[in-house]
């Protein structure tokens, strides 16, 4: 439901048959499953292990000499190979319906561009032109709309304002028809008559009123599909292997681009070439090991005050050009590295999404031994509060990789950091019988705790009493 409303723009209103909604929900569905399995499994082992104890059947097992381990070995057995199940599906399935998907997103948003034109900013979706709108009426009218037409270039640019406007598609649906009423044209002329006449004469605009006007403009507004092969370099639309083959040739090229600006930088700035304005600091006869010794102090306090300040102004110019340069490019590698990061991360996600069944598990399924409770009511109440803590945790450590504030394997390993512990110590008190969330037994454990500290410092108080 979040991922439809974040693309419910791209729905209403565009006409689409159900086959093409049909396709758009499957494909949104795919990419949700891996993530909705934890959460089936943490439920479903809850209400399965919650009515077993509540019915007094595991009881009834563990008296007959059956360990609760051996009672879950064939659960465990069939989480593992869902779990398996799960990393296929993230590696062969989901990748090829996010590139679906995503082509099929990219494709709606391209449908019925009349409907897409925003309020108050302009829009730049239908080739060779620009089109601003002040206003828009129920009826989707255009009010007080500007349009920049550059189709003839950027020289000839037409300037068309008017009071209202109305963007219908042809009946073919491969033209787009504008009608402006009560509006102006401003035309440069100034290019079309210097290639017409070879006259470099200057030559104003022309302006034209008009009351009803009509532009036809070339654009497929038909629901035409983008070519999936543009999505292929995407991080979604990758399995492992080409994740990890993408990861390690894209580092080797940063690496590559490190080293050549490292270079470039220390042979350049520091013991390379000489310019125009090295002699007055340094003479081009030294060494590089008679620089290294040579006092700066002796040859700054030799120079004339106006020699000085020319060094000073030439050492400022220097430090401005080779901070811009050191500055373009950390962009540059920061595009590299926030590729790297995607992948990394989706390449974790994979394993992290599988083995997160797994630790739900491990946490449902003791869970509901040691609440004794079955049904749909307090097993969905605690799998949702759990799978809430789960699904903040998750993003979090997604984030902070997203950010690079954390290696990419420690947050999206995060979440099965915090819960696996969680489990085992369920577990363990599962196994052991221990009431855990047994009222009268930590109330007994309390009083104990109390009466410990309360005799603790009566003794003390005994004992400064005698000395």
């Amino acid at each position: 439901m979040q991922f439809m409303w974040m693309h419910v723009n791209d729905l209403v209103g565009k006409g689409i048959g159900i086959s093409v909604l049909a396709e758009f929900f499957i494909y949104a569905t795919a990419s949700v499953i891996p993530l909705a399995l934890p959460l089936a499994i943490l439920l479903s082992s809850l209400i399965s292990f919650g009515n077993l104890a509540e019915k007094s059947e595991l009881t009834a097992m563990k008296a007959a000499g059956i360990s609760l381990f051996r009672i879950m070995r064939p659960l465990v057995i069939a989480v593992l190979m869902l779990s398996v199940g799960v990393f296929f599906f993230s590696n062969n399935v989901l990748p090829k319906s996010q590139m679906k998907l995503w082509a099929l997103i990219f494709s709606l948003r391209q449908k019925s561009p009349e409907l897409q034109i925003p309020v108050g900013e302009f829009y730049d979706e239908i080739s060779g032109y620009n089109i601003y709108v002040r206003n828009k009426t129920r009826k989707g009218d255009l009010l007080d709309l500007m349009i920049y037409d550059y189709s003839g270039g950027f020289d000839n640019a037409t300037v068309m304002v008017a009071d209202t406007g109305r963007l219908r598609a042809s009946s073919d649906r491969l033209y787009l028809t504008l009608e402006l009423i009560n509006g102006e044209t401003f035309e440069n002329l100034n290019q079309k008559q210097q290639r017409a006449t070879g006259s470099t004469k200057n030559i104003p605009y022309r302006r034209e009123t008009f009351t009803r006007k009509l532009l036809v403009i070339d654009f497929a507004t038909d629901f035409n599909r983008y070519d999936e092969s543009i999505l292929e370099d995407q991080h979604v639309s990758k399995n492992v292997a080409q994740l990890v083959q993408s990861i390690d040739s894209v580092r080797i090229v940063s690496a590559s681009r490190c080293r050549e600006q490292s270079n470039l930088l220390i042979s350049e700035r520091y013991f390379g070439r000489e310019n125009s304005h090295t002699e007055i600091i340094v003479p081009p006869t030294l060494t590089n090991e008679e620089r290294t010794t040579y006092n700066l102090d002796s040859l700054w306090a030799s120079l004339s005050v106006q020699k000085q300040k020319q060094v000073l102004d030439v050492a400022q110019e220097k430090a401005r050009t080779y901070r811009d340069q050191v500055e373009y490019n950390a962009i540059l590698l920061e595009d590299t590295d926030r590729y790297i990061r995607k992948h990394e991360i989706e390449l974790y996600r994979k394993f992290t999404l599988a083995f997160a069944c797994l630790v739900f598990f491990f946490i449902g399924a003791p869970l509901g031994t040691i609440i004794r409770k079955g049904g749909l009511g307090a097993p969905v109440v605690i799998s949702v509060i759990l799978f809430i803590i789960y699904y903040i945790i998750d993003n979090t450590g997604y984030k902070m990789a997203r950010e690079a504030l954390w290696p990419c394997w420690q947050g999206m390993w995060l979440s099965s950091f915090v819960l696996l512990p969680t489990g085992i110590f369920l577990t363990y008190k599962a196994a052991t019988d221990s009431p855990l969330f047994n009222p009268e037994a930590w109330k007994i454990k309390v009083e104990r705790l109390l009466l410990k500290i309360k005799r603790r410092y009566e003794n003390q108080y005994n004992r400064r009493s005698i000395s």
